[in-house]
């Protein structure tokens, strides 16, 4: 075992364990009396089936996560990688078709091996709390969507990635990354009118009260309203939830059916104004701007590593090839990974809060906004006391309480609406 094997297996299992305490220090974090926010919004009943939501999902995720792990290190330790690389090499496609067939087998193999693990999560747990509207038909059907997208939009541009680091010479990195960068503008652009809706219907929101208070904020906030659309969320499941997506004209913010179900229209317009604030202060550009310096960062590392054998050797291959180092850097660059990835959860809750605080500041009576929080933590059964240390680990948006307090804390700080959107 080399060096960089040792690297690998120590990185996945210090995740594994980072992951197991946090896991652990959540369940401990359990169990303590219903917080005095949430006395006139939560029943003690409805609050100890939370508690047992996840705990159960939680549980439940310890052993997918050491199923995972003990999979991945028996196919590598096996020699699993080097004999399926044997194997579709053998079928004579070509570098890139066999890098193609090799990265697609391992997907696919990831895919299948998983899908109890799903049919149980939505099929046991979530039906068993209630949540679950997802037929067997729906559940397949989604599947093969999935895979349908994968294959037309996924595999060309894997291919057009390892013909550059192919042929591309000593600049691959950089063609790889411009291209890998307009294949994610491009997605961005065409996903909330094309791939979006083979998933889920979405509706033009109906002239009405709300429609109209919609606006009228929109109008008070200077935000070109484009398009509010209702989401068949009740497709799938009991939850809700609201986003925000695209960009130009072809941006928009979904609603749920769930939700505008539960909510009365000032409750809803909080919510849009939260989703507006994360336009106004920039949120997805600039977490697309940062997404793209870390993929020509890690293009440029992999040009380095594609060169290395010790990496190839690592996982018992009998030879180099582009294909099979896309994948053997992605596990050497795990720790990068898992430093950037907490990273930018803690810049996602910097993020939430900052549209709370756009929100508060705009909307009538921020406690409109304190009410729908309430509401969605009751109906999504949410842990309303997470563990500090789970938080830091898995948490893209911040705990209920403590949004709450910064909401209540932003509405008593009004200033003139074009100071804030400005």
């Amino acid at each position: 075992m080399n060096i960089f094997a040792l690297i690998i297996l120590f990185t996945l299992l210090l995740d594994y364990v980072l992951n197991l305490v946090a896991d652990r220090l959540n369940l401990k974090s359990l169990g303590r009396t219903l917080p005095e926010e949430f006395e006139d919004a939560i029943d003690e009943q409805t609050y100890k089936k939370s508690q047992e939501y996840t705990k159960i999902n939680t549980r439940f995720g310890i052993i997918t996560g050491t199923f995972d792990l003990a999979v991945l290190l028996i196919f590598w330790f096996a020699g699993g990688f080097n004999w399926l690389d044997q194997v579709v090499q053998g079928l004579g496609y070509g570098t890139i078709g066999t890098g193609l067939f090799y990265i697609g087998a391992l997907i696919f193999f990831k895919m299948v091996i998983s899908l109890p693990f799903s049919v149980y999560s939505t099929f046991v747990i979530e039906e068993e709390f209630g949540f679950n509207k997802t037929t067997p038909k729906t559940f397949i059907v989604d599947r093969l969507k999935s895979l349908g997208i994968a294959i037309v939009l996924g595999a060309p541009l894997l291919a057009g990635i390892i013909a550059f680091f192919e042929y591309g010479g000593p600049w691959a990195w950089v063609w790889a990354w411009l291209a890998v960068t307009v294949f994610t503008l491009i997605i961005q652009f065409i996903a909330p009118t094309w791939i979006m809706p083979l998933f889920n219907k979405f509706e033009p929101l109906e002239d009405g009260d709300l429609r109209q208070k919609i606006r009228e904020y929109a109008a008070h906030v200077r935000f070109p309203l484009q398009g509010v659309y209702v989401m068949d969320g009740s497709k799938r499941s009991t939850k809700s939830n609201a986003f925000f997506t695209g960009f130009g004209k072809n941006k928009r913010i979904a609603l749920f059916d769930t939700l505008i179900e539960r909510h009365s229209n000032d409750e809803l317009v909080a919510v849009l104004a939260h989703e507006i604030g994360h336009y106004k202060k920039k949120h997805i550009p600039k977490n697309m701007t940062v997404s793209i310096l870390h993929t020509g960062i890690m293009f440029a590392l992999l040009s380095i590593f594609l060169q290395v054998s010790g990496l190839f050797e690592a996982f018992y291959m009998e030879q180099m090839s582009v294909y099979a180092g896309l994948v053997f850097f992605g596990l050497l660059y795990a720790p990068v990974e898992m430093i950037l990835s907490i990273g930018m959860q803690m810049l996602s809750r910097k993020y939430e809060f900052e549209a709370d605080e756009f929100a508060a500041r705009t909307i009538e009576d921020p406690e409109a906004m304190v009410s729908v929080l309430k509401k969605l933590s009751k109906d999504n059964l949410s842990n309303l006391r997470p563990h500090p240390f789970y938080v830091f680990l898995n948490y893209s948006h911040p705990p209920v309480l403590e949004r709450i307090k910064e909401i209540r804390k932003n509405g008593k700080k009004k200033q003139p609406v074009q100071e804030i959107v400005s």
